[in-house]
């Protein structure tokens, strides 16, 4: 899986990152959508998740120096923050935090190495479908908005839309 070929990558990003912050920019960059997507399961809405998102980040880039290569995917390390920042979320509104623990049980590795593949698959889209499909299925906004964001009709945002499902299932029946 190419999940698992990143990692030596992974390694010396967050070794350059460790040593002068600005590298953290890339990790950010190859990661955010990964806990996006896992913060927005979660979370009661898009400005929610979003807060949080960028909580799990920050406190990743306050920690990164203490941060220790071990060979697990730093995703994981990421998810592991996302854990605990939903966690305190749930805590402090009143929500069970043990329902979190129960979900990241139930998912475990087979659950992150099956988002770092569909983040991977949707990453190798055409910029265009690929900012559609993070526009409305992890962003989850509508199809006008999407129209209006990228200055296209509706019906030009459905077929974009289209072509990348079709394109994504094309590439996940590959790597079955």
């Amino acid at each position: 899986m190419k999940a698992l070929e990143r990692e030596p990558d992974d390694r010396m990003l967050i070794e350059a990152a460790q040593r002068e912050r600005s590298h953290f920019a890339e990790l950010y960059e190859q990661n955010f959508h990964r806990v996006y997507t896992f913060i927005a399961r979660r979370a009661a809405g898009r400005e929610e998740a979003q807060d949080l998102t960028a909580e799990v980040f920050h406190q990743a880039l306050a920690s990164l120096e203490t941060f220790k290569w071990q060979g697990t995917p730093f995703i994981a390390w990421l998810y592991g923050i996302a854990t605990n920042v939903l966690a305190a979320h749930w805590h402090k509104l009143g929500r069970d935090p043990d329902q979190l623990s129960e979900d990241w049980e139930q998912g475990g590795t087979d659950e992150i190495e099956r988002r770092a593949m569909l983040a991977e698959l949707v990453e190798s889209l055409l910029p265009d479908q690929r900012m559609v499909i993070v526009r409305r299925f992890i962003e989850q906004r509508s199809i006008r908005e999407v129209a209006q964001e990228l200055g296209r009709s509706e019906g030009a945002i459905k077929q974009l839309q289209l072509r990348a499902l079709e394109s994504l299932r094309d590439k996940v029946g590959r790597k079955i």
